[in-house]
Order: C-alpha cells, then sequence, then structure tokens
C-alpha cells in the first residue's frame, strides 16, 4: 500500500511538472501573494537583448588595455592568458582562415559575424560562475581585448555602443541570410546594419 501511495504521488508530480513546463512562458509579477501580468515597462527593463545593428546597447565604454585585467581576473582560468582554451573551455582568439578546413575553428575572430553578439554573449552567459554580473563598462573593455587579441581592433580604440556596431568581423560574410520570409521583414524592419 505504501508503495502505491508513493508511487502515485510520483506519477502526479511528474505530470505537474510535465504540464506545467508545457505551458506558455509567462512573466508574472507577485505582490502579497496576488499574481499580476507584467506591464511593458516592466518587460522593457529585462529585455536587454542587443541587435547586429547595436539596438540594444547600454551605455558605456572600454578599451583593450582595460579589458586585459578583466580577462585575467574573470576569463583567463576558462579561456587561458591569450584565450587560447583550456580543456573543454572553447578558444577565443585564433583559427582564421581555419573555417574551410578539415578542422575548423571556431572563435571570436574566425567565426562570429557581429561584435555585438560578443557583447551581449558577454553581458547574458559570463563569466561562468556569476552571469550577468559585470557592468556595461566591464564587458565593452572584455569586447574591446578579444577584437584586439584577434587583431582586429587597435589596442587603444575606445569602443562603445556607437563604435562597436561599426567594427566590421572577418567572417561578416559567411553566414547566408534565414529564408524564412517572416525572418525577413523582421530584419528590414530595423534598421540597417553597417
Amino acid at each position: 500500500m505504501y508503495k502505491r501511495a508513493l508511487l502515485s504521488v510520483f506519477l502526479f508530480s511528474t505530470c505537474v511538472v510535465d504540464a506545467a513546463e508545457q505551458a506558455p512562458a509567462k512573466i508574472t509579477l507577485h505582490h502579497n501573494d496576488i499574481a499580476r501580468a507584467a506591464t511593458a515597462a516592466e518587460i522593457s527593463l529585462l529585455d536587454i537583448s542587443v541587435l547586429p545593428n547595436g539596438d540594444g546597447l547600454p551605455s558605456g565604454r572600454g578599451t583593450a588595455r582595460e579589458g586585459q585585467a578583466i580577462y585575467v581576473q574573470h576569463c583567463a582560468a576558462c579561456h587561458g592568458m591569450k584565450g587560447e582554451g583550456i580543456a573543454e573551455y572553447p578558444a577565443l582568439v585564433g583559427g582564421r582562415g581555419s573555417l574551410a578546413s578539415a578542422k575548423p575553428v571556431l572563435t571570436v575572430g574566425s567565426y562570429w559575424p557581429y561584435t555585438t553578439t560578443i557583447f551581449d554573449y558577454i553581458r547574458r552567459a559570463m563569466p561562468y560562475e556569476r552571469p550577468g554580473s559585470l557592468r556595461p563598462n566591464e564587458v565593452y573593455a572584455l569586447t574591446a581585448w578579444l577584437l584586439n587579441a584577434n587583431a582586429i581592433i587597435d589596442d587603444d580604440k575606445v569602443i562603445d555602443q556607437a563604435t562597436l556596431p561599426q567594427i566590421r568581423m572577418p567572417n561578416r560574410d559567411g553566414f547566408i541570410a534565414d529564408p524564412r520570409p517572416d525572418v525577413g521583414r523582421k530584419e528590414a524592419a530595423s534598421s540597417t546594419v553597417r
């Protein structure tokens, strides 16, 4: 009897979890145990998306020189002192010209098409043990360090929300456009990528 009751509880909880995972996502705010839909203004505070043309970049600035110390403190333990990668953590530097080879090396300098994607990824997902903890100036500086380490910018170039989208990545033309009609409309609606 005990085993049957335990099995019933397990199956019920599994069904509840499965049903919750299949429900559409909805942001709700809780105050005094009463849930309400989030307002557009509240959602905009959580919308940190950065587009290839720079829309969504925050205020701030950084240089590769500033980024070097931040890189050593927050990134080198996983990605190596020069961005070469360590064990299962990928290389961030090098690989240019390797994409057409039998062993392509996918790095920031060889593969990524937009500088704004680098910024966006660092801000959302790094450092590994504390994602999202870096301030905008630190993210700009780390982005500058990575671009400099991949010989894309000089170490004293200041990058900010105006200059970052203007930097052309080596593999910018290495991707094909998404043929889905709804994607094309969205891209046309956003401002032109430089």
